[in-house]
Protein backbone atom coordinates (compact mmCIF):
# COMPACT_ATOMS: atom_id res chain seq x y z
CA UNK A 1 0.00 0.00 0.00
CA UNK A 2 2.93 2.38 0.76
CA UNK A 3 4.25 1.83 -2.66
CA UNK A 4 1.02 2.82 -4.07
CA UNK A 5 0.93 6.25 -1.84
CA UNK A 6 4.32 7.23 -2.67
CA UNK A 7 3.80 6.89 -6.86
CA UNK A 8 0.28 8.09 -6.69
CA UNK A 9 1.45 11.79 -7.87
CA UNK A 10 3.35 9.70 -10.66
CA UNK A 11 0.65 7.28 -11.70
CA UNK A 12 -2.18 10.74 -11.65
CA UNK A 13 0.77 12.59 -13.80
CA UNK A 14 0.89 10.00 -16.38
CA UNK A 15 -2.96 9.50 -16.28
CA UNK A 16 -3.21 13.04 -17.61
CA UNK A 17 -1.44 12.82 -20.18
CA UNK A 18 2.03 13.97 -19.12
CA UNK A 19 5.07 12.70 -21.14
CA UNK A 20 7.94 13.66 -18.99
CA UNK A 21 6.35 11.83 -16.42
CA UNK A 22 5.26 8.88 -18.69
CA UNK A 23 9.26 8.76 -19.40
CA UNK A 24 10.37 8.91 -15.90
CA UNK A 25 7.53 5.87 -15.81
CA UNK A 26 9.65 4.07 -18.24
CA UNK A 27 12.80 4.67 -17.09
CA UNK A 28 11.64 3.49 -13.57
CA UNK A 29 10.22 -0.13 -15.16
CA UNK A 30 13.30 -0.43 -17.33
CA UNK A 31 15.62 -0.47 -14.23
CA UNK A 32 17.48 -3.31 -12.77
CA UNK A 33 17.46 -2.44 -9.36
CA UNK A 34 15.41 -4.48 -6.80
CA UNK A 35 14.06 -1.55 -5.15
CA UNK A 36 13.04 -0.16 -8.59
CA UNK A 37 10.91 -3.35 -9.65
CA UNK A 38 8.94 -2.91 -6.33
CA UNK A 39 8.12 0.28 -6.83
CA UNK A 40 7.59 -0.05 -11.15
CA UNK A 41 5.28 -2.89 -10.26
CA UNK A 42 3.33 -1.02 -7.64
CA UNK A 43 2.90 1.78 -10.59
CA UNK A 44 1.83 -0.39 -12.95
CA UNK A 45 -0.71 -1.99 -10.72
CA UNK A 46 -2.18 1.15 -10.02
CA UNK A 47 -2.32 2.27 -13.73
CA UNK A 48 -3.72 -0.83 -15.21
CA UNK A 49 -7.66 0.49 -14.95
CA UNK A 50 -6.65 2.92 -17.33
CA UNK A 51 -5.22 0.38 -20.13
CA UNK A 52 -6.28 -1.66 -22.85
CA UNK A 53 -8.17 1.12 -24.80
CA UNK A 54 -5.35 1.35 -27.21
CA UNK A 55 -4.52 -0.15 -30.64
CA UNK A 56 -1.72 -2.35 -30.96
CA UNK A 57 0.62 -2.24 -34.11
CA UNK A 58 3.56 -4.19 -34.52
CA UNK A 59 5.85 -3.31 -37.67
CA UNK A 60 8.81 -5.31 -38.60
CA UNK A 61 10.31 -5.16 -42.05
CA UNK A 62 14.24 -5.99 -43.07
CA UNK A 63 16.74 -2.92 -42.33
CA UNK A 64 15.97 -0.34 -45.35
CA UNK A 65 12.65 -1.00 -45.81
CA UNK A 66 11.97 2.36 -44.38
CA UNK A 67 10.23 1.68 -41.37
CA UNK A 68 10.91 4.68 -39.27
CA UNK A 69 9.71 6.92 -42.25
CA UNK A 70 6.65 4.88 -43.07
CA UNK A 71 6.01 4.82 -38.94
CA UNK A 72 6.52 8.61 -38.90
CA UNK A 73 4.40 9.70 -42.08
CA UNK A 74 1.55 7.23 -40.48
CA UNK A 75 1.80 8.94 -37.11
CA UNK A 76 1.01 12.25 -38.61
CA UNK A 77 -1.87 10.98 -40.88
CA UNK A 78 -3.54 10.00 -37.85
CA UNK A 79 -2.62 12.43 -35.74
CA UNK A 80 -4.21 15.05 -37.86
CA UNK A 81 -7.13 12.57 -37.70
CA UNK A 82 -7.37 13.18 -33.88
CA UNK A 83 -5.86 10.43 -32.80
CA UNK A 84 -2.40 10.42 -30.13
CA UNK A 85 0.45 7.84 -31.41
CA UNK A 86 3.04 6.13 -28.95
CA UNK A 87 5.67 4.81 -30.46
CA UNK A 88 8.18 2.47 -28.56
CA UNK A 89 11.10 1.67 -30.97
CA UNK A 90 12.74 -1.75 -29.75
CA UNK A 91 16.64 -0.89 -30.97
CA UNK A 92 19.77 -2.59 -30.86
CA UNK A 93 21.92 -2.43 -27.77
CA UNK A 94 25.52 -1.16 -28.00
CA UNK A 95 27.86 -3.67 -26.18
CA UNK A 96 29.68 -0.66 -25.06
CA UNK A 97 27.48 1.64 -23.50
CA UNK A 98 24.34 -1.00 -23.60
CA UNK A 99 22.27 2.18 -24.99
CA UNK A 100 20.35 2.49 -28.26
CA UNK A 101 22.21 2.87 -31.40
CA UNK A 102 19.55 3.25 -33.96
CA UNK A 103 18.30 6.38 -32.38
CA UNK A 104 14.75 6.81 -33.70
CA UNK A 105 14.08 10.43 -32.29
CA UNK A 106 16.57 11.78 -34.92
CA UNK A 107 15.01 9.48 -37.70
CA UNK A 108 11.82 10.63 -37.24
CA UNK A 109 11.99 14.25 -36.17
CA UNK A 110 8.86 16.13 -37.22
CA UNK A 111 6.71 13.26 -35.29
CA UNK A 112 8.87 12.97 -31.98
CA UNK A 113 8.39 17.34 -31.57
CA UNK A 114 4.82 16.90 -32.19
CA UNK A 115 2.56 17.70 -28.78
CA UNK A 116 0.40 14.18 -29.94
CA UNK A 117 3.31 11.74 -30.41
CA UNK A 118 5.63 10.02 -28.03
CA UNK A 119 8.86 7.98 -29.30
CA UNK A 120 10.38 5.87 -26.93
CA UNK A 121 13.89 4.58 -28.40
CA UNK A 122 14.76 1.20 -26.03
CA UNK A 123 17.85 -0.48 -26.09
CA UNK A 124 17.12 -4.10 -25.96
CA UNK A 125 19.93 -5.00 -23.74
CA UNK A 126 20.46 -8.66 -24.83
CA UNK A 127 16.74 -9.56 -24.71
CA UNK A 128 16.11 -12.48 -26.40
CA UNK A 129 14.89 -12.17 -30.48
CA UNK A 130 15.93 -8.30 -30.19
CA UNK A 131 12.85 -7.77 -28.58
CA UNK A 132 13.06 -5.01 -25.08
CA UNK A 133 12.34 -6.68 -22.18
CA UNK A 134 10.26 -4.29 -21.01
CA UNK A 135 8.42 -3.49 -24.12
CA UNK A 136 5.20 -5.11 -22.65
CA UNK A 137 5.00 -2.64 -19.93
CA UNK A 138 5.96 0.52 -21.53
CA UNK A 139 2.83 -0.41 -24.01
CA UNK A 140 0.72 -0.25 -21.22
CA UNK A 141 1.90 3.19 -19.66
CA UNK A 142 1.26 4.68 -22.84
CA UNK A 143 -1.96 3.37 -22.69
CA UNK A 144 -2.82 4.66 -19.56
CA UNK A 145 -0.89 8.15 -20.76
CA UNK A 146 -4.03 8.37 -23.74
CA UNK A 147 -2.28 7.30 -26.40
CA UNK A 148 -5.26 5.57 -28.36
CA UNK A 149 -2.71 3.86 -30.71
CA UNK A 150 0.65 2.15 -29.83
CA UNK A 151 2.77 1.53 -32.35
CA UNK A 152 5.61 -1.66 -31.85
CA UNK A 153 8.50 -0.99 -34.19
CA UNK A 154 11.63 -4.14 -34.33
CA UNK A 155 15.14 -4.38 -35.42
CA UNK A 156 13.55 -7.17 -38.02
CA UNK A 157 16.06 -9.50 -36.94
CA UNK A 158 16.05 -13.16 -35.04
CA UNK A 159 12.64 -13.60 -33.59
CA UNK A 160 11.50 -9.84 -32.69
CA UNK A 161 8.75 -10.35 -34.92
CA UNK A 162 7.51 -13.24 -33.10
CA UNK A 163 7.94 -11.34 -29.67
CA UNK A 164 5.85 -8.46 -30.71
CA UNK A 165 3.56 -10.25 -32.76
CA UNK A 166 3.09 -11.65 -29.36
CA UNK A 167 2.16 -8.39 -27.43
CA UNK A 168 0.35 -6.48 -30.34
CA UNK A 169 -3.35 -6.77 -31.72
CA UNK A 170 -1.81 -6.49 -35.72
CA UNK A 171 1.68 -7.17 -36.88
CA UNK A 172 2.53 -5.61 -40.07
CA UNK A 173 5.65 -6.34 -42.30
CA UNK A 174 6.61 -4.83 -44.76
CA UNK A 175 8.70 -5.25 -48.18
CA UNK A 176 10.89 -3.94 -50.68
CA UNK A 177 9.40 -3.77 -54.33
CA UNK A 178 12.25 -6.23 -55.31
CA UNK A 179 11.35 -8.94 -52.46
CA UNK A 180 9.03 -10.65 -55.03
CA UNK A 181 11.95 -10.94 -57.12
CA UNK A 182 13.02 -13.95 -54.59
CA UNK A 183 10.51 -16.14 -53.77
CA UNK A 184 13.55 -17.48 -51.04
CA UNK A 185 13.13 -13.88 -49.40
CA UNK A 186 9.65 -14.72 -48.28
CA UNK A 187 10.11 -16.53 -45.11
CA UNK A 188 6.99 -19.00 -44.37
CA UNK A 189 7.59 -17.68 -40.40
CA UNK A 190 7.26 -14.19 -40.58
CA UNK A 191 4.47 -14.72 -42.91
CA UNK A 192 2.47 -16.88 -40.70
CA UNK A 193 2.61 -13.36 -38.14
CA UNK A 194 2.02 -10.87 -40.46
CA UNK A 195 -1.55 -9.75 -40.34
CA UNK A 196 -0.98 -7.16 -43.28
CA UNK A 197 2.14 -7.04 -45.66
CA UNK A 198 2.90 -3.60 -47.17
CA UNK A 199 5.27 -2.84 -50.19
CA UNK A 200 6.75 0.20 -49.44
CA UNK A 201 9.01 2.28 -51.65
CA UNK A 202 7.09 1.73 -54.52
CA UNK A 203 7.69 5.51 -56.00
CA UNK A 204 11.25 3.66 -56.93
CA UNK A 205 10.34 0.92 -58.90
CA UNK A 206 6.29 0.75 -60.04
CA UNK A 207 6.91 -2.20 -61.89
CA UNK A 208 9.02 -4.07 -59.19
CA UNK A 209 5.96 -3.40 -56.51
CA UNK A 210 3.75 -5.10 -58.73
CA UNK A 211 5.75 -8.25 -59.73
CA UNK A 212 6.00 -7.92 -55.59
CA UNK A 213 2.72 -7.63 -54.90
CA UNK A 214 1.36 -10.53 -57.11
CA UNK A 215 3.96 -12.98 -55.95
CA UNK A 216 3.83 -12.37 -52.30
CA UNK A 217 -0.24 -12.95 -52.50
CA UNK A 218 0.53 -15.94 -54.45
CA UNK A 219 3.14 -16.72 -51.47
CA UNK A 220 0.78 -16.54 -48.97
CA UNK A 221 -1.73 -18.83 -50.70
CA UNK A 222 0.64 -21.44 -51.00
CA UNK A 223 1.40 -21.30 -47.38
CA UNK A 224 -2.01 -21.64 -46.80
CA UNK A 225 -2.86 -17.63 -45.28
CA UNK A 226 -4.42 -16.24 -48.55
CA UNK A 227 -8.60 -17.28 -49.66
CA UNK A 228 -9.01 -20.57 -48.33
CA UNK A 229 -12.16 -21.81 -46.74
CA UNK A 230 -11.16 -21.22 -43.01
CA UNK A 231 -8.12 -19.39 -43.52
CA UNK A 232 -7.47 -15.80 -43.02
CA UNK A 233 -7.03 -13.44 -45.37
CA UNK A 234 -4.31 -11.24 -45.24
CA UNK A 235 -3.63 -8.15 -47.29
CA UNK A 236 -1.10 -7.48 -49.21
CA UNK A 237 -1.29 -3.33 -49.84
CA UNK A 238 1.65 -0.94 -52.03
CA UNK A 239 2.46 2.70 -50.67
CA UNK A 240 4.97 5.05 -50.93
CA UNK A 241 5.96 6.39 -47.28
CA UNK A 242 8.63 9.28 -48.78
CA UNK A 243 5.49 10.62 -50.74
CA UNK A 244 2.53 9.80 -48.91
CA UNK A 245 1.35 7.65 -51.24
CA UNK A 246 -1.35 5.16 -49.94
CA UNK A 247 -0.70 5.83 -46.37
CA UNK A 248 -4.97 6.19 -45.99
CA UNK A 249 -5.40 2.94 -47.84
CA UNK A 250 -3.41 1.31 -45.60
CA UNK A 251 -5.13 2.68 -42.57
CA UNK A 252 -8.18 2.10 -43.99
CA UNK A 253 -7.42 -2.15 -43.90
CA UNK A 254 -5.96 -1.68 -40.21
CA UNK A 255 -8.96 -0.28 -39.17
CA UNK A 256 -11.44 -2.91 -41.20
CA UNK A 257 -9.05 -6.09 -39.51
CA UNK A 258 -9.78 -4.50 -36.46
CA UNK A 259 -13.10 -3.84 -36.64
CA UNK A 260 -13.69 -7.66 -37.88
CA UNK A 261 -11.65 -9.05 -34.72
CA UNK A 262 -13.39 -7.27 -32.61
CA UNK A 263 -16.83 -8.19 -33.87
CA UNK A 264 -16.05 -11.98 -34.31
CA UNK A 265 -14.46 -11.92 -30.63
CA UNK A 266 -10.71 -12.74 -32.06
CA UNK A 267 -9.74 -9.59 -30.47
CA UNK A 268 -10.42 -9.89 -27.10
CA UNK A 269 -9.14 -13.80 -27.06
CA UNK A 270 -5.73 -12.70 -29.11
CA UNK A 271 -5.19 -10.37 -25.88
CA UNK A 272 -6.67 -12.49 -23.34
CA UNK A 273 -3.54 -15.18 -24.65
CA UNK A 274 -1.41 -12.76 -24.68
CA UNK A 275 -1.59 -11.46 -20.91
CA UNK A 276 -1.42 -15.42 -20.42
CA UNK A 277 1.32 -15.70 -22.48
CA UNK A 278 3.09 -12.59 -20.43
CA UNK A 279 2.78 -14.59 -16.98
CA UNK A 280 4.29 -17.41 -18.14
CA UNK A 281 7.50 -15.31 -19.46
CA UNK A 282 7.62 -13.50 -16.44
CA UNK A 283 7.72 -16.85 -14.42
CA UNK A 284 10.02 -18.50 -16.76
CA UNK A 285 12.54 -15.64 -16.60
CA UNK A 286 12.17 -15.30 -12.65
CA UNK A 287 12.72 -19.09 -12.23
CA UNK A 288 16.11 -18.72 -14.05
CA UNK A 289 17.34 -15.87 -12.33
CA UNK A 290 16.43 -17.50 -9.24
CA UNK A 291 18.33 -20.94 -10.85
CA UNK A 292 21.18 -18.88 -11.67
CA UNK A 293 21.86 -17.44 -8.49
CA UNK A 294 21.17 -20.09 -6.19
CA UNK A 295 24.40 -20.83 -4.10
CA UNK A 296 24.51 -24.41 -4.69
CA UNK A 297 24.02 -24.05 -8.45
CA UNK A 298 26.64 -21.18 -8.65
CA UNK A 299 29.30 -23.42 -6.86
CA UNK A 300 28.60 -26.71 -9.17
CA UNK A 301 27.91 -24.79 -12.49
CA UNK A 302 31.29 -24.18 -14.27
CA UNK A 303 32.55 -27.71 -13.53
CA UNK A 304 28.96 -28.96 -14.52
CA UNK A 305 29.27 -27.25 -17.54
CA UNK A 306 33.01 -28.61 -18.05
CA UNK A 307 31.93 -32.02 -17.68
CA UNK A 308 29.32 -31.53 -20.38
CA UNK A 309 31.48 -29.74 -22.71
CA UNK A 310 34.29 -32.48 -22.21
CA UNK A 311 31.51 -35.54 -22.79
CA UNK A 312 32.23 -36.61 -19.38
CA UNK A 313 28.20 -35.92 -18.21
CA UNK A 314 25.03 -36.03 -20.20
CA UNK A 315 23.32 -32.93 -20.63
CA UNK A 316 20.23 -34.74 -19.08
CA UNK A 317 22.02 -36.01 -16.38
CA UNK A 318 23.75 -32.40 -15.72
CA UNK A 319 20.72 -31.03 -15.66
CA UNK A 320 19.06 -33.05 -13.36
CA UNK A 321 21.68 -32.73 -10.55
CA UNK A 322 21.98 -28.78 -10.94
CA UNK A 323 17.81 -28.67 -10.69
CA UNK A 324 18.04 -31.24 -7.31
CA UNK A 325 20.20 -29.02 -6.08
CA UNK A 326 17.99 -25.60 -6.59
CA UNK A 327 15.61 -27.44 -5.08
CA UNK A 328 17.50 -28.09 -1.65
Amino acid sequence: MGSRVTHAPLAEAVTRGDRRALAKAITLIESTRVDHRARADALLDALLPHTGQSLRIGISGVPGVGKSTFIEVLGLHLIAQGHRIAVLAVDPSSSVSGGSILGDKTRMERLSVHGAAFIRPSPTSGALGGVAEHTREALLLCEAAGFDIVIVETVGVGQSETAVAGMTDLFVLLQLPNAGDDLQAIKRGVMELADLVAINKTDLDAAAATRARAQITSALRIFGFHGRAGQRRVPVLQLSAVKGEGIEAFWQAVQAEANERRASGAFDARRRAQREAWLWDIVQARLLADFKSHPGVRHALPRTLAAVDESRTAPTMAARALLDLFKT
